[in-house]
């Protein structure tokens, strides 16, 4: 009997602490530091709800099948206390509340980065990843000692801690790595890997690859791999500038609107012409000039931030 008050009596407390009758410090002296803890955790999970709500992946999914099959087991402790009466009915199940947050905080970083933006992140066992524009990371922090697995959607610049081994995975193929620097591209139909210190191993669909310093290999569009090697001592984006060796063109374009945050309407121009080159992330008109001037292609703002080609 008193553990079931003790419940009920957290119950209430967690409630008006949530509706702001408590403070902080107030409910800190009424409950255990290990209930408080708890709190502060699935204050964090309630924050998420308007997300939740909208929301239609698979997490979402796990979550309504969470709420449903608990729903019977806990209906008796819900205690509305006014008209938010969602958020009551979930601070009214503290065991409820602690799977939700489970399922919220199940240890997922997701990186992302906007048009021209770059981002730098430290992994957990001291390695550093540079996030180029329009890029997303994942991982798991909670598995990363048994499972050292980053997926990746566009590029990243790794710099790996010596010793330290963990697997890139993109749609296009896996990169393995043991102490090296690297750079992973990965768009839908486009998959380049480039080596500048250590070594890495990348598997495709198609066929695998060790790749040593200056080593680069690209497949393209499904057709055959191309390798070639490289001076440069780190790919040129991170320094504020992009490069391509014998790429089509739609590629260049979508990287420039990838940095600058336009839209390039291309249906009147040859897309597939091979570009090589490179154009600067701190002048749009710089940037356009020396990509379309050298391909003999016009190019017009219309409208703002929609660029229209034609060949001249």
């Amino acid at each position: 009997m008193k553990e079931t008050n003790s419940h009920n009596n957290n119950d209430t407390f967690l409630a008006k602490w949530l509706e702001g009758e408590l403070s902080n410090e107030e409910l800190k002296a009424l409950v255990s530091e290990t209930d408080y803890n708890s709190f502060i955790k699935i204050k964090k999970g309630i924050s998420t709800y308007e997300v939740l709500e909208s929301s239609t992946d698979a997490s979402f999914m796990k979550i309504q099948d969470h709420i449903s099959k608990n729903k019977g087991q806990e209906k008796s402790k819900v205690r509305p206390l006014n008209s938010n009466s969602w958020l009551f009915g979930i601070a009214a199940s503290i065991v409820f509340l602690f799977g939700l947050f489970f399922i919220l905080d199940d240890g997922i970083v997701t990186i992302e980065t906007n048009f021209g933006e770059q981002k730098t992140i430290a992994l957990l066992d001291g390695s550093e990843v540079i996030l180029n524009s329009k890029s997303t990371l994942t991982y798991d922090k909670d598995d990363w000692e048994n499972n050292r697995t980053l997926n990746l959607k566009g590029e990243a610049y790794f710099k790996v801690k010596k010793g330290s081994t963990f697997k890139v995975v993109t749609d296009n193929g896996d990169v393995k790595v043991l102490g090296t620097q690297f750079n992973v591209n990965s768009l839908s139909d486009l998959f380049e890997v480039s080596c500048f210190e250590g070594k890495v191993s990348v598997t495709t669909k198609e066929e695998d690859y060790i790749l040593l310093p200056t080593n680069s290999v690209r497949r393209i569009n499904g057709f055959a791999a191309e390798q070639w090697e490289t001076n440069a001592p780190n790919p040129s984006w991170i320094n504020g500038e992009s490069t391509f060796k014998s790429v089509p063109l739609k590629y260049v374009i979508k990287s420039l609107e990838s940095q600058y945050h336009i839209t390039i309407e291309s249906k009147d121009i040859n897309s597939d012409l091979i570009y090589t080159g490179s154009f600067t992330h701190k002048d749009l008109d710089t940037a356009l000039k020396t990509v379309f001037n050298s391909l003999q292609i016009r190019y017009i703002e219309k409208e703002k931030e929609n660029i229209y080609l034609s060949s001249k």
